[in-house]
């Protein structure tokens, strides 16, 4: 699941409207519609504010592009 969907899945889970999300995470609302349309250039700092009220945050994962099978097993390809 993207930020996008799990923003906007966890935003109607707890009854939330996008001016109240906006207003307890302290960002604005346009902030708020940018995320849930998955704008790609958004502040770290405000998606963490976001992400807080629900538990969670953005921070570094460990990442290796997936090109085939052999490769999602961690096995190197020849």
């Amino acid at each position: 699941m993207n930020i996008r969907d799990f923003v906007k899945k966890q935003r109607k889970m707890h009854g939330l409207t996008q001016a109240d999300l906006a207003r307890k995470a302290g960002v604005g609302l346009r902030f708020i519609r940018e995320l849930e349309q998955g704008k790609s250039t958004l502040r770290i700092d405000k998606v963490n504010q976001v992400l807080q009220l629900f538990g969670k945050t953005l921070g570094p994962v460990d990442w290796q592009p997936e090109t085939d099978d052999s490769v999602k097993n961690g096995e190197e390809k020849e």
